[in-house]
């Protein structure tokens, strides 16, 4: 079964671009060449786009390939399809890597044991509730990689929204 998505790279230094590029490459088996376009919210980087095809698990391929570059700020979604839910990956110098289960509609889809174990650390004292919650919908990267979104203007501009 195939899903598809996209690979929006937030920002990354030029010298590592053509990196990413191979990463992408190896992972999807065939050659890819991203249209770069500097990032305003950090200048000396680039971003780009890149709409991908293939099984289900590739954004999770992805998202693996491209972990390790400590200077790279990153999204990989993959859509729901008849077999798998779909999927957000986001990747932050900071924070490392979110991942969530999205519905049909993007919602982020948590699952109870995650929903347990937050409540059970937040019943214990050891955080709270409110701040686990946010934690599982991805909220911090959110708030770090907002920024990075906006492409400027002229430039395609691919807006990820919370559904209310």
């Amino acid at each position: 079964m195939t899903t598809r998505g996209v690979l929006y790279v937030h920002s990354a230094p030029r010298a590592l671009c053509p990196h990413v590029e191979w990463a992408v490459a190896g992972v999807l088996g065939t050659r890819v060449n991203l249209d770069w376009i500097r990032q305003p919210a950090a200048p000396g980087t680039w971003r780009s786009e890149f709409s991908w095809k293939g099984e289900v698990g590739t954004a999770s391929k992805l998202a693996s390939a491209l972990r390790g570059w400590q200077l790279l700020r990153f999204e990989v979604t993959a859509e729901p399809c008849p077999t798998a839910e779909g999927e957000r990956y986001s990747c932050t110098p900071d924070l490392g890597i979110f991942h969530a289960v999205t519905g049909i509609h993007g919602d982020i889809l948590i699952p109870e044991d995650r929903l347990r174990a937050a409540l059970a650390r937040s019943q214990q004292g050891e955080t709270e509730l409110e701040s686990e919650i946010t934690k599982l919908l991805g909220k911090p990267w959110d708030d770090e990689l907002e920024p990075f979104r906006y492409a400027g203007e002229g430039a395609p501009v691919r807006w990820l929204h919370q559904v209310v």
